[in-house]
């Protein structure tokens, strides 16, 4: 190319539409279900993006004192109370099945299926464990008298954004707990090796398919470090 060419060239942000619409290989070849699971993801962040912003505006602006988090959170080990315990366990959990999660992806791409099975169990245990602590936390508080309209530790609403924000992401992670199991299942069964097709789609079944839930229990995970620091370390 002539210095002459590379001169009319767009500058900047100009040139990255330039720069893809010239690629013929950048989209060709992209797995469909892998486009929409990111699709899916970037909703999915604009909404927890949200309520978390929510969550720092309604934080900063009440005139009452906020709960402070290591009393709030407290748990009682040996009769002595120990600050964000359960928390931290939750967290270790969850960041571990995160973990066990990439080896499953691995795993199926190399076509072990044995071992990727077991990995994607791993998975789906410790995302059921995580909830099954949620529920605990969860229990507990409203024992203590946490409720999204009124809160004895401090500010009202920290129960209303607490519950709301905690419990739209243990939803995500139930979704996923249910789907890790199904997969499971399916690649003990043999479907990713036979091509299987599923009960609802006319799609065959694929490897893709683990990274794909991967994606979105990795998504999940990510979310919580969030969710963690801002209501558990703040």
């Amino acid at each position: 190319m002539s210095d002459s060419s590379l001169e009319n060239l767009p500058k900047g942000w100009k040139s990255i539409p330039s720069d893809l619409g010239s690629d013929q290989t950048a989209f060709k070849g992209v797995q469909w279900g892998k486009s929409m699971m990111w699709i899916f993801l970037l909703s999915d962040t604009f909404i927890f993006s949200c309520f978390l912003i929510s969550y720092m505006k309604g934080r900063a602006s009440t005139v009452v004192e906020w709960p402070n988090p290591s009393e709030v959170f407290a748990l009682d080990f040996m009769g002595v109370p120990v600050p964000l315990l359960l928390i931290a366990i939750m967290t270790f959990v969850l960041i571990t099945s995160s973990g066990t999660m990439a080896l499953a992806v691995k795993y199926g791409y190399e076509r072990n299926k044995k071992m990727c099975g077991w990995f994607i169990l791993l998975t789906a245990i410790g995302g059921l464990t995580f909830v099954g602590m949620q529920a605990f936390e969860w229990s507990k508080l409203i024992h203590e008298g946490v409720r999204p309209w009124e809160n004895p530790f401090g500010a009202g609403q920290f129960g209303s954004f607490f519950f709301m924000i905690t419990g739209f992401h243990g939803t995500h992670v139930s979704i996923g707990v249910i789907f890790l199991f199904i997969f499971s299942r399916k690649v003990f069964r043999g479907d990713f090796d036979t091509g299987k097709r599923g009960y609802f789609t006319t799609m065959k079944s694929d490897y893709v398919a683990i990274e794909i839930l991967g994606l979105y229990w990795h998504f999940v995970d990510l979310v919580w470090v969030f969710i963690f620091a801002f209501f558990y370390l703040w």
